[in-house]
């Protein structure tokens, strides 16, 4: 079995953004810590938008200097190291600012989708170059911030024009109503992986882009009163060492996950990492090849790291692999390229 473990390198986007060194560098460090005691590389789809946006302020702001150079800094050791540099995009960095003492985060515009295809076309062009000039390697995957990757048609061009061929966003049975966005991913096929071209839930062998979605897991919604639960009365060892606060579900979501069944990402963050061995017991006995679990620097906690750390040793023997490492071997296209991958 091929297992991904891939980390959206963000700050949170609520009322309190969090700061650089709780919420980005000292969690990384810590998961690093871990992945080098087995060997484990990871995947960081890096929200390269608020890099671009302390890059435009830090000359004014000494603080911003300091965040942009501990930044800059650990995602060059990320790539050096062989770990895996991405694409990760939320544009609603273009609409905020820094006020002298804190982030004013504007969510208006949260969805790639909110902006002009031509913004769209500058914004993934910028985007990724910036990120290719930090690590001086290409960038070739991408994860739609907040899963907002519908309808694919308008953004289709701008990634295709970049080179962006792998995506990593979908999962089974994956939806959400928020005032800030929404998707609906109950209608994608019954497989690994795929290629698509206009729509990702609509399989084109001939298509340019290949999604390997992130892996998911059915939960009665007695896992989610006990998530409730441990937030509000967990002991320190739940408690996120990001000092920030996200986006809220909206009650409609929230409801729905109270209520009924439903289909959550395998994820490395807090609790849910308690269903990772279960997760991996699942997709072995379906037969398996790939497992693809997501993370948030943010949303580790001592539970979660001690969680990741045994899910680590208790399956020391599969191929933990980062998306460059893996499709390296599927194509002889330099910078790889998605029409030239046989799946």
């Amino acid at each position: 079995m091929n297992i991904f473990i891939t980390l959206d390198y963000e700050l949170f986007f609520g009322s309190k953004t969090g700061t650089v060194e709780h919420s980005l560098i000292n969690p990384t460090n810590r998961l690093l810590k871990i992945g080098n005691k087995y060997g484990v590389k990871f995947s960081f789809f890096i929200d390269i938008g608020y890099i671009i946006k302390l890059e435009k302020f830090k000359s004014k702001y000494y603080q911003l200097q300091n965040d942009y150079d501990l930044l800059a800094e650990q995602i060059k050791k990320l790539s050096e190291n062989g770990h895996d540099i991405q694409l990760h995009i939320h544009p609603h960095w273009e609409d905020s600012f820094y006020d002298g003492q804190k982030w004013h985060v504007e969510t208006y515009r949260y969805r790639l989708h909110d902006f002009s295809e031509s913004e769209i076309l500058a914004i993934v062009t910028n985007y990724k170059r910036t990120l290719e000039r930090l690590v001086d390697k290409p960038v070739f995957a991408y994860r739609a911030g907040g899963w907002c990757l519908q309808p694919f048609e308008k953004i289709k061009d701008a990634l295709q024009k970049n080179g962006i061929w792998l995506d990593s966003t979908v999962y089974k049975n994956g939806l959400a109503d928020r005032y800030t966005h929404f998707f609906d991913f109950r209608n994608m096929p019954n497989k690994e992986i795929w290629k698509f071209d206009n729509d990702p839930l609509i399989e084109n062998k001939d298509g340019f882009f290949t999604e390997i979605p992130i892996s998911s897991l059915n939960v009665s919604p007695l896992f989610f009163w006990k998530m409730a639960f441990i937030r509000k009365f967990g002991a320190n060892q739940h408690k996120f060492l990001g000092d920030g606060y996200g986006i809220g579900a909206s009650k409609k979501d929230i409801l729905r996950m109270l209520l009924k069944p439903s289909n959550i990402v395998v994820s490395i963050d807090g609790y849910r990492s308690s269903l990772l061995q279960r997760a991996i017991a699942y997709y072995e006995k379906k037969k398996r090849k790939y497992m693809v679990l997501i993370g948030h620097p943010k949303m580790q906690s001592e539970f979660s790291l001690k969680k990741l750390q045994t899910f680590l040793f208790l399956n020391k023997d599969k191929n933990f692999c980062t998306y460059t490492e893996y499709f390296k071997k599927k194509t002889d296209y330099n910078g790889f390229g998605g029409a030239s991958i046989t799946i």
